[in-house]
């Protein structure tokens, strides 16, 4: 299994931080506001649309720790591209030295691929957009957000 990984500081509380990878709405704030479906509870599910009539994934919750110091996220894909299905999302939010730091995880693709390596792209990017939109108000999701 091969994984992603990316790590971004953010100068936002860590509640703010986990609130925006946390919520449906925060999610809308940084990824895509073409919509976020669903409640984000454990077990709950959330569609993740990008400008079709389907979700592009469809993501079960399983984690959801609020807590200081380990506040967490966690995903899995049960819906979406076939490459993405059965991995699993995590977003583990902590301070560290008067800031908060983000690790984020796209584990357990079966290979690397032309198509992993577009995902990692991606996802720094849309990570920067949480980094701008917590620390200036204003991120870059989908549609708003540029392709490469």
């Amino acid at each position: 299994m091969v994984d992603i990984r990316h790590r971004v500081a953010i100068a936002a509380p860590a509640e703010k931080v986990y609130d925006a990878v946390a919520t449906a709405d925060g999610l809308s704030q940084w990824w895509t506001r073409d919509g976020v479906r669903g409640t984000s509870q454990v077990g709950s599910r959330l569609g993740f649309f990008f400008g079709t009539p389907q979700p592009a994934a469809v993501m079960q919750v399983t984690e959801l720790t609020a807590l200081a110091p380990a506040r967490r996220v966690g995903w899995r894909c049960v819906a979406g591209a076939d490459d993405w299905v059965a991995t699993t999302v995590t977003f583990d939010v902590r301070e560290q030295d008067g800031t908060t730091v983000v690790l984020f995880g796209h584990d357990g693709w079966r290979e690397q691929s032309e198509f992993m390596a577009h995902c990692s792209a991606r996802w720094a990017y849309f990570l920067l957009s949480l980094k701008s939109y917590l620390e200036t108000g204003t991120g870059t999701p989908f549609p708003e957000d540029l392709t490469f």
